[in-house]
This record gives structure tokens, C-alpha cells and sequence, in this order.
């Protein structure tokens, strides 16, 4: 503790190899995702048990591979096109060494959508259905993921001095006026509970009512909701990135997930009169 303030200091490996292997050692991070998929797996299971999806057991199984390729490939080359695209212009490669970290939700975005539009194709089933079911569902990932992040120690916040600040360490830069590394907003930890464990809470409320909620309204506010979280946290957020017309690339990159979402309500909208 240094002022008070908790110095972080978690191990990002729950199991570490031998310096011979390879592998450094398995990461929580890692650890996160196979959770993420697992309870997408159960969800999906149970909905089709409570007549609540379009999709059978088999076809549940199914969906969930094309959703795994979805979110990891989509979030990785979401990464590199996004945030690194000088690193994947000189060395194209770089975009399969998942081992150096960098997954952008965004991108993960992105490549579920490629993968919904594919199997539905493939299926012959309404998209807007299926993305109703995946937005009840996604929440519970961002929840896990941001907690990742913060046991990493990456995607810290801005310099503050609330009694809730963390001390990274990997937040090497010290303002010209300070002597120590400064205290920092746990965003992280923020953003879980907003994008992760509230979002979850209220599309699971949502999906569950009893009113009968037309194709696409589920994932309109879904795509509303997490834009505005995500915009709003960025403000206490460290920008990882050059920012674009004054915006973080978060707030930059959500403002469109908005604008979609916000398209999506209007047409169920018009459908319904």
C-alpha cells in the first residue's frame, strides 16, 4: 500500500510452465474466455429447454463453434486493423501470434455478426432472432473480460486520487510533477460492472418478460446500452490509442455500434405500427 492505495499486483498466470516450455503458462485471461463459451453453451441449452430459441440441441452445438471462430478471429484482427495497423501493414503474421496479447471487443463484435449472417444463411433462419439471443448472452463475456483486463493489469484509467485507485506498476509513465507512479481509476473494474454485470441483468430481465418483443428490439437496446456504458467509462480511461477527432478509440468505434443500434429500434418500431 503506498498513500493508502491497493498496488496491484495479481499474477496474470493461474498455472505457470517451466522457461523450457514454449507456453509461458495458462493465463486467466485465457481462463476467461473458456468460461465465457462454457456458460454460452449452457444459456443456449437452456433456452431451447425453456422454448425460448430458434435453435435445436445439434444446432446449438453448431452455433457455437461459428461463434468461437466469430469472437476470437473477429476480435484479433479487430485488434490489428484498429489499434495496431502500422504493426499488421510491415508484418501480416503478427495478426496469428495470439500469445502477444491484443483482442479487440469491437472486432469481436464484428466477427459474431460474420458468423450469425453465415449460419443463419446456412440454416435458413432469421438474423435479427438469433442476434437477440447472442445479445442476452454477450454481456456475461464483457463481465469476464474486463475482469481479465484488470487482473492483467492492462487497460488502466486515468490518474486520480479517489480512495478506490489502483496503483499499476505497469503504468511506467510518471507525470513531470509527481515522483512515484500516480493512482489510477481501476476502469477495468468499472466497466464490469456496467458493460458486464448490469447490461447482463436487464437483457436477461428483458428477454424473459412475458411481452412479446419483436426480432431486432432486443438487440437495439443491447447495442444502445453498451455504447453508452462503453463511451461514458472511456472518460475515466487511459487511451490506449491515438484518438480520432477527439475521441478515444473506444468512444470513436462505440459511436457507430450507437448509431446501428438506434436504426435497429427504429425499424421494429415501424413494424410494429
Amino acid at each position: 500500500m503506498i498513500l493508502g492505495y491497493y498496488i496491484h499486483s495479481i499474477n496474470p498466470f493461474a498455472i505457470k510452465f517451466s522457461e523450457r516450455c514454449f507456453i509461458k503458462g495458462i493465463r486467466w485471461y485465457g481462463i476467461f474466455y473458456l468460461l465465457t463459451f462454457g456458460f454460452m453453451s449452457f444459456a443456449l441449452n437452456f433456452y431451447s429447454k425453456k422454448n425460448k430459441s430458434l435453435l435445436s440441441g445439434d444446432q446449438n452445438t453448431s452455433f457455437l463453434c461459428y461463434a468461437i471462430i466469430g469472437v476470437i478471429g473477429g476480435g484479433r484482427i479487430g485488434y490489428m486493423l484498429l489499434y495496431c495497423p502500422g504493426i499488421f501493414i510491415h508484418n501480416p503474421l503478427e495478426i496469428f501470434a495470439i500469445w502477444h496479447g491484443g483482442m479487440s471487443s469491437h472486432g469481436g463484435f464484428v466477427g459474431i455478426i460474420i458468423a450469425m449472417v453465415i449460419f443463419c444463411k446456412k440454416n435458413n433462419m432469421p438474423l435479427l432472432s438469433l442476434a437477440d439471443i447472442c445479445s442476452t448472452i454477450a454481456p456475461f463475456g464483457f463481465l469476464l473480460g474486463r475482469i481479465a483486463n484488470f487482473i492483467n493489469g492492462e487497460l488502466y484509467g486515468k490518474i486520480t486520487n479517489v480512495k478506490w485507485a489502483v496503483i499499476f506498476p505497469q503504468s511506467s509513465y510518471v507525470p513531470s510533477h509527481l515522483s512515484v507512479i500516480p493512482a489510477r481509476h481501476p476502469s477495468q473494474l468499472y466497466e464490469a460492472c456496467l458493460e458486464g454485470l448490469l447490461l447482463f441483468v436487464y437483457m436477461q430481465i428483458r428477454f424473459w418478460t412475458k411481452e412479446k418483443i419483436a426480432p431486432g428490439k432486443l438487440s437495439g437496446e443491447f447495442l444502445i446500452l453498451y455504447s453508452i456504458f462503453r463511451i461514458s467509462m472511456e472518460f475515466f480511461r487511459e487511451p490506449d490509442a491515438q484518438l480520432i477527432l477527439g475521441m478515444s478509440r473506444g468512444q470513436f468505434y462505440s459511436s457507430f455500434l450507437l448509431l446501428f443500434g438506434i436504426i435497429l429500434l427504429l425499424r421494429t418500431h415501424r413494424q410494429k405500427q
